[in-house]
């Protein structure tokens, strides 16, 4: 049975002393940095451009302030589409799934603790907290329902809580699966409920444990439902631990569901998120956030179909044989075997959120390919990511057409988040839902024929009586 978490304590107070003098010095020699030596665009593609890595004293550190979004503002949708707050008032949520009938499930969801650690550490939780991820984990997950289809959601309810970090979720039949930080755990659900009171089983544990770097980890089923599919990142940047602590991180893992078996279906892939099925191959695809500290312009994260077995690099090499010097020691008989991915991001997007667009009812330059969440940079001069984007799709693969900006405005003038970006779903009318994680809001961007149409059913129709979000 599932063990059922509890939110940790928070870490006493810490004065701040010498280690508040290292974290100024930190950030005023990181703002001395030369900046990137391409546009952005360079590194998106099919054929990314690859400059030589820089090695600076000190890595780039342009953290986006958190702020939220002030009253009457909210972020700017394409040309013909409109944008409004599906739902508002969230913990920190970060990822969603759409059910059958319509419901939508949002994981509320942060970093599980963490150990003191060195200064590097600490620094870095100063960055996250900045960043807008230094709220403890609400730990549960949320459902809100649209029961009068005006776009908004009017009923909400607690679905799932006592969990551990939850991140991923898949429904298979009766059997909902949600991907803890440390396990995937499966409940009994039947459609309509609003709210999951019995304790879930452990289907497959997870690596977590007291150190537990890049914790997502998310979940997709099979199209016929045998399998699941894991996203388990990396320990480290670049197996600075060690590969002890790598052990089945980096990777992708296939869970057989009914016999609670896994093996490792992809690896080297640093912190894969998002993934979605390509329509016309059938093919696994995701999307990684790739390695820092070697410049403004390296590594450009990346979105990729999955080959069964394939290599993808991690930590020895990026996009196929570009050697990282700084891992010791080198595998070269892994880097031969690297994958090159298929189409890179752009570096420091951190791209999180993967959805295709099949069935959507945003305009049809929007019809083929895929939707993409980017969190945004806190480790790049100036900022990247920090908005939704599209890549157009040709016979299953991205076409030569550049991508599309679907969601922006999510940095003020002065370089402060509003919010940002992370999972992307379409919901059963076809519209794009973002889950903004500093905003605490789930967006919904619809067409504008759609909106003016729903808008317009809604004065006849009967509203449920509800708590709203």
């Amino acid at each position: 049975m599932m063990t059922t978490y509890a939110p940790s304590e928070s870490h006493p107070k810490r004065q701040l002393g010498s280690r508040g003098l290292i974290a100024a010095a930190v950030l005023l020699l990181a703002a001395c940095d030369n900046g990137p030596k391409l546009p952005i665009s360079a590194s998106i593609g099919k054929d990314p451009t690859l400059p030589a890595p820089q090695t600076p004293l000190i890595p780039t550190v342009n953290v986006a302030p958190a702020i939220g979004w002030p009253q009457g503002l909210k972020p700017q949708p394409t040309e013909g589409t409109d944008v409004v707050a599906f739902a508002s008032g969230l913990d920190h949520p970060r990822w969603m799934h759409v059910l059958p009938n319509g419901d939508v499930l949002v994981a509320e969801s942060n970093a599980p603790s963490k150990p003191k650690g060195g200064i590097k550490e600490w620094a870095m939780r100063v960055v996250m907290k900045r960043a807008g991820a230094g709220v403890a984990s609400a730990n549960r997950i949320t459902l809100f329902r649209d029961t009068n289809g005006d776009g908004v959601a009017d009923l909400r309810s607690t679905f799932l809580e006592g969990l551990y970090s939850p991140f991923g979720m898949a429904l298979v039949g009766n059997d909902l699966y949600v991907a803890n930080s440390d396990a995937v755990v499966r409940f009994p659900y039947t459609t309509g409920d609003t709210q999951i009171k019995v304790r879930g089983t452990t289907v497959v544990p997870l690596p977590a444990g007291e150190l537990n770097h890049h914790w997502t980890k998310n979940l997709i089923a099979s199209t016929d439902g045998s399998k699941l599919y894991v996203t388990v990142g990396s320990n480290s940047n670049v197996a600075e631990r060690g590969m002890e602590v790598e052990e089945g991180r980096a990777a992708i893992w296939e869970i057989d569901r009914q016999r609670g078996t896994h093996r490792i279906f992809a690896s080297g892939l640093r912190n894969p998120n998002g993934m979605a099925w390509e329509p016309k191959t059938g093919a696994l695809w995701t999307v990684v956030n790739e390695r820092d500290e070697i410049g403004n312009d390296l590594v450009p994260d990346y979105m990729t179909s999955v080959r069964d077995g394939g290599f993808y690099g991690w930590p020895y090499s990026y996009w196929g044989q570009h050697v990282d010097e700084r891992v010791k020691p080198q595998r070269p008989e892994l880097v031969a075997k690297a994958i090159a991915p298929d189409y890179a991001l752009g570096a420091h997007t951190a791209s999180l959120g993967l959805s295709y667009s099949t069935g959507t009812t945003l305009p049809t330059r929007f019809a083929n390919g895929m939707f993409i969440g980017q969190h945004g940079s806190w480790n790049r001069r100036p900022h990247s990511g920090y908005k939704v984007i599209f890549v157009p799709f040709e016979n299953g693969m991205p076409s030569k057409k550049p991508p599309l900006d679907v969601l922006t405005g999510f940095l003020s003038p002065e370089g402060k988040a509003y919010g940002r970006p992370v999972g992307v779903e379409l919901d059963k009318q076809g519209a794009l839902l973002v889950a903004d994680d500093v905003g605490n809001v789930i967006w919904r961007i619809s067409s504008h024929d759609k909106v003016t149409a729903s808008a317009s059913s809604a004065t006849t129709a009967t509203t449920a009586t509800s708590k709203q979000p």
